[in-house]
């Protein structure tokens, strides 16, 4: 599969198989975003893998998942949670304002390299962060940016052509919507007015 077929394929997964995710695979997935790009190369993001069957059901009631839809069908139900979380630290002891971008950068290869191994995920900035902080016992210099939700997905959400909603939305079997706009509708061609592109 080459790099754009898999981004492709890259879709938010909140519907997961009841089956643990093997520990190498998880730590191959943090050493994707130990080498992405950092803001002049500072690397203030640190990372906890969350995968004890103890733990995992402590910090799941403390994400908010799928703010477009009922909190019944965006929220994974009963049996479908995900197997693993892997949480984003930011230490602001030696970060910079440009922290956000490499949290982006990191957090696309693992959500990449997770779906290479036919894992899916979901990346969570709606938390509880006080609570989670005390749960994994974060140091104070940290700040918990975000969560990774991960799991072998039970979902297949698909794109669709944006038409006047950037919302997405489950159709009546269950199946995840998600528009996006036209490539013609975003791309420019050396000038902003010139137009590029007929998808």
């Amino acid at each position: 599969m080459t790099i754009l077929e898999l981004i492709y394929r890259r879709r938010s997964i909140r519907r997961f198989q009841n089956i643990s995710i093997p520990f190498d695979h998880l730590q191959s997935i943090v050493d994707a975003a130990r080498v992405a790009p950092s803001a002049s190369n500072i690397q203030p993001l640190e990372y906890i893998i969350v995968d004890d069957p103890g733990l995992v059901p402590v910090i799941f009631p403390l994400t908010n998942w799928a703010g477009y839809l009922p909190r019944d069908s965006g929220r994974p139900p009963a049996g479908k949670e995900p197997a693993a979380f892997i949480a984003v630290l930011v230490n602001r002891e030696i970060s910079s304002n440009w922290a956000s971008h490499d949290v982006g950068a990191a957090v696309e290869n693992m959500i990449l390299t997770a779906l290479e191994k036919g894992i899916g995920a979901c990346w969570i900035g709606s938390l509880n962060r006080i609570k989670i902080r005390h749960h994994l016992r974060i140091p104070q210099q940290y700040d918990l940016d975000c969560l990774l939700a991960l799991g072998y997905p039970d979902e297949e959400p698909v794109i669709e052509e944006l038409s006047d909603s950037v919302k997405y939305y489950k159709d009546d079997a269950g199946t995840l919507h998600v528009p996006k706009r036209k490539l013609s509708a975003i791309l420019h061609h050396n000038s902003f007015s010139e137009r590029k592109g007929s998808a």
